[in-house]
C-alpha cells in the first residue's frame, strides 16, 4: 500500500564537521556511490507514494535547487530559502503552507542514509491518532552518548528525552533518527519568525500532553555528520549492510570499485573497497585503498592513497603519496 503523503527534507545546515566536502557542495549533495544523499531520500520517498516535497534551503541553496527543481526521480519539488537559520522546527514552521490542514507528513534530514521503513512508521502514526511520531533506533549501549536519547513506555510512547547522556546516566539504548512523522496540529506548537528547535522547544510541552509516538527502525540508519560516518557509509554500502541503489561494482583481484563516467587504467590498483566519481583523470600504476574519488579528480602516476576522500583541489606534487587514515586529501 502507498500512502499520498506530502513529506519535508530539512536542506538548510551547514555541515561545518563535514568539512572541506562541505565546501564544495551542500549535505544533502554529498555523493554516496556517486548518488548525492538526496538523491537517495527522495527515491525512498517515492517509493512509499510521496509525490510532493518542499525542501528548507540555506547554504548554499541554489545547488539544491538547480538540482531538484526539475528532477526524473518521480518528485514535485518546492523550497523555500531561508535568509538566516531558523532551527529544526522554525525551518518546518516556514514550509506550513505546503502542507493540507488535518493531514500528515513526512519530515527527514537531508544528511541520513537509511533503509528504514518509513510506510511502517506511517501505519504506527495513523493507529495512535499521536501528534508526532519519532523513529526510535536501538545501538549499542556504549554508543548512546553520540545521540539524543529517548526512553518510552510500554506503549511506545516518549516518557523522556536525554540529549547525548554520558554512558552510566543513559536511561535507554533508543536514539532519536530524525525520521518524523506529524500531524498537521504540530503547528500550534511552533511560533511564527522564532528561531525554535524540535528537541528544546517543541518536544517538551507535547511530551507533557503524551502526544509523542515512536515506530522502530530495524533497518539500516547513518546520520552523516562526520568526515569518518560518511567513509563509514561507504563501506556499508559495499559489504551489503545498507542495501540501496548504485551502479555496479568491479570486483579486482585485490578489491573492488565503482566509477561514473571515467576511464580506468588497467595498472591501477584497487585494494578494499573504492568510489571513483565522473570526469576523473587516473594516471598510470596507482593504488587506491578504500578511498572515494570525488568528481574531477586528478591523480598522477605512481600514487598511493588509502582510508582518504579525494577532492579535485589541486594536483598531487609527488608521484608516490601515502596518506594516512582520517584524512582528507585534495589533489
Amino acid at each position: 500500500m502507498k500512502y499520498k503523503i506530502k513529506a519535508m527534507v530539512m536542506a538548510a545546515g551547514m555541515g561545518s564537521r563535514l568539512e572541506p566536502l562541505t565546501l564544495m557542495f551542500p549535505k544533502p549533495l554529498i555523493p554516496v556511490m556517486n548518488r548525492p544523499l538526496m538523491d537517495i531520500i527522495l527515491s525512498q520517498l517515492h517509493s512509499i507514494g510521496v509525490d510532493e516535497v518542499i525542501s528548507n534551503t540555506y547554504y548554499l541553496a541554489d545547488q539544491i535547487i538547480d538540482r531538484y527543481s526539475k528532477n526524473d526521480l518521480g518528485v514535485k519539488f518546492s523550497y523555500i530559502k531561508e535568509t538566516e537559520l531558523s532551527g529544526t522546527a522554525g525551518g518546518v514552521k516556514k514550509c506550513q503552507f505546503f502542507f493540507d490542514e488535518g493531514e500528515d507528513f513526512i519530515v527527514m534530514s537531508g544528511d541520513v542514509l537509511t533503509t528504514a521503513d518509513i510506510k511502517a512508521g506511517i501505519e504506527v502514526h495513523k493507529k495512535s491518532g499521536a501528534i508526532a511520531t519519532i523513529g526510535v533506533k536501538q545501538v549499542p549501549h556504549e554508543l548512546v552518548s553520540h545521540f539524543g536519547v529517548v526512553v518510552t513506555d510500554e506503549n511506545g510512547y516518549i516518557t523522556e528525552f536525554q540529549e547525548k547522556p554520558p554512558v552510566e546516566e543513559a536511561k535507554s539504548d533508543l536514539i532519536n533518527t530524525g525520521i518524523y512523522i506529524f500531524n498537521y496540529k504540530i503547528f500550534d506548537y511552533i511560533p511564527e519568525n522564532t528561531f525554535y528547535d524540535f528537541a528544546k522547544n517543541v518536544f517538551p510541552k507535547l511530551l507533557e500532553e503524551g502526544q509523542i509516538n515512536t515506530f522502530t527502525v530495524d533497518a539500516y540508519w547513518n546520520d552523516i555528520g562526520t568526515i569518518s560516518q560518511y567513509k563509514q557509509s561507504i563501506q556499508d554500502v559495499f559489504n551489503g549492510i545498507c542495501k540501496i541503489e548504485h551502479a555496479k561494482i568491479v570486483d579486482t583481484n585485490l578489491g573492488s570499485y565503482t566509477a561514473g563516467k571515467t576511464k580506468i587504467p588497467s595498472t591501477v590498483r584497487f585494494v578494499g573497497n573504492n568510489v571513483v566519481g565522473s570526469n576523473c583523470k587516473l594516471g598510470e600504476y596507482i593504488k587506491l585503498e578504500n578511498c572515494v574519488v570525488l568528481d574531477n579528480s586528478v591523480i598522477h602516476t605512481g600514487s598511493e592513497l588509502s582510508n582518504c576522500v579525494i577532492l579535485p583541489s589541486k594536483h598531487v606534487q609527488k608521484s608516490s603519496v601515502k596518506v594516512s587514515a582520517k584524512e582528507i586529501l585534495t589533489v
